[in-house]
């Protein structure tokens, strides 16, 4: 157990064995809630990952060997190992990225709702079967494992990202190497712990710790790993699909956001003024289907305006579970964040609240920035195409239906969408035009369920989707099989 105060080290996990790294190199995880040291870490590198990947190609041909349903059944195991250690899990994920635990605690709960959702799929791993021209032949189609898998995860849902990419990748007969974030090394490691108690065999889950460019790049470019899942940034996604682009291995990429929220003259407006509050300041906005961007129409715009500041105003920021959201997640985010809105200012930009590091009682040392709203900016400015991954969202005024969908649809991104109107026609015409992987009428810009693909357009993905049944594709390929047969033979 952890003793108060104290930082535990946190190593890597290859072929069953927490272990450090290689050279013995470690960095700092410091609390975003205190700024103090949380953890030492593990400092991973090359030769780290090659054991991480070398274990993971020896584990893998035994776990594919298995049949599907047996595989389905270690996951339902996991599940109910994260169930079991729930309260354990969830303190982890709120002393790592801050957020309250009962915000923590929805987390955890996501994740072992997907566990048993893939576990499912373990009885409904279908393909199809086909008839032929040709007499006496039929083909089918059957799922076929990958190999080795190379999972690179934000730090923004720690145990959600790692169950968004894990189950699938084992289900479908994937051994894998997960990077973890540096910002939440400790939450993969005990999901590991849980797994092997499930059953799940040595090497076939590993994790590796350290940062993107010493232990990420080694695991995309490694020629054993078929298939690289990545989440995180468009910037960093755009690399990976160069590096593992050459050697043609399967890239899925969940990127960023910069998600429009349309608010018509005919919307309840205290209830898109409560959930625009959610999408934009919830998990500290750091979601990448955060509503970052309000698209208002005139008549409504001040009406609107004064709504959302009174929602933004009654915001309790802290690491409890009676506020409403916590820190973002390091000092280096923060101080991104707080740049991009000078930047905004000097620019002509008004900050209508927010804009400013806390400080003071109970903020002294954390990385908190309050609710933050700007307006009077162009759509094609840095604030109004930037994901900045923190609580802070643009309003935008707009003459009618049709200068809102052009604004949505004027952003370099395509994750999510959505909008606020008591039409039907409005609403049905919006979600067809939109450009994004998600869109929802009467409702907040996240939010999607465990069994539902979530991914995006444009420089939001690459068009794979996690999780729901479509994330299997992901994780594997389809072999077409042909059996004839001779009746003669009979």
């Amino acid at each position: 157990m952890r003793g108060r105060g104290e930082a535990v080290l946190i190593c890597n996990v290859i072929a069953g064995e927490e272990r450090p790294a290689v050279g013995g190199t470690v960095f700092e995880k410091f609390a975003p809630a205190t700024g103090d040291v949380l953890s030492v870490v593990t400092r991973s590198d090359a030769s780290d990952v090659d054991a991480a990947i070398s274990a993971a190609a020896a584990a893998q041909p035994r776990w594919a060997a298995r049949t599907v349903e047996e595989r389905g059944r270690i996951i339902r195991r996991i599940a109910q190992l994260l169930e079991r250690e729930r309260e354990a899990v969830v303190a982890v994920v709120a002393a790592e990225t801050g957020k309250s635990p009962k915000d923590a605690k929805g987390e955890t709960d996501g994740a072992i709702e997907l566990g048993y959702f893939i576990a499912g799929e373990g009885r409904r791993f279908y393909g199809k079967t086909m008839p032929s021209a040709t007499p006496n032949r039929y083909a089918m189609t059957i799922r076929q494992p990958l190999g080795v898998a190379g999972l690179i995860i934000a730090a923004n849902t720690p145990i959600a990202n790692v169950a968004w990419k894990v189950f699938p990748a084992l289900l479908c007969g994937n051994a894998c190497v997960l990077k973890a974030s540096e910002d939440t090394p400790e939450t993969p490691v005990l999901f590991a712990r849980l797994a092997r108690e499930a059953g799940l065999p040595d090497g076939v889950l590993n994790i590796v710790q350290g940062f993107g460019a010493e232990a990420g790049q080694p695991l995309v470019e490694d020629s054993r790993v078929a298939v690289v899942s990545f989440t995180g940034s468009t910037a960093v996604g755009r690399m990976i699909a160069e590096v593992a682009g050459k050697r043609l291995a399967k890239v899925c990429l969940e990127l960023g956001g910069k998600n429009p929220l349309v608010v018509c003259d005919d919307a309840n407006l205290e209830k898109a003024a409560e959930t625009a509050a959610l999408s934009a300041f919830s998990n500290a906005g750091q979601r990448c289907a955060a509503g970052s961007r309000l698209i208002v129409f005139d008549s409504v715009y001040d009406r609107f305006r004064e709504l959302l500041l009174e929602r933004a105003g009654a915001q309790k920021v802290g690491p409890g579970d009676e506020h409403d959201f916590g820190p973002v997640i390091n000092e280096r985010q923060l101080a991104n964040m707080l740049g991009a809105v000078e930047r905004a200012k000097a620019a002509g930009a008004t900050v209508l609240t927010g804009g400013e590091r806390l400080t003071g009682e109970g903020y002294d040392g954390g990385f908190y920035i309050g609710p933050t709203i700007v307006e009077n900016t162009d759509g094609s400015s840095e604030i109004s195409r930037t994901e900045l991954f923190g609580p802070i969202t643009t309003l935008h005024r707009v003459r009618d239906f049709d200068e809102a969908l052009a604004l949505a649809n004027a952003s370099p991104y395509g994750l999510t969408a959505a909008i606020w109107t008591s039409s039907i026609h409005r609403g049905n015409e919006f979600l067809h035009r939109v450009v994004a992987g998600g869109v929802q009428v009467n409702g907040p810009t996240y939010g999607f369920e465990p069994h539902v693909p979530f991914g995006g357009q444009k420089d939001s993905g690459t068009g794979w989707r996690e999780p729901g049944t479509e994330a299997l594709d992901v994780y594997s390929d389809w072999k077409t099989v042909y059996v004839t047969h001779d009746p003669a033979a009979v």
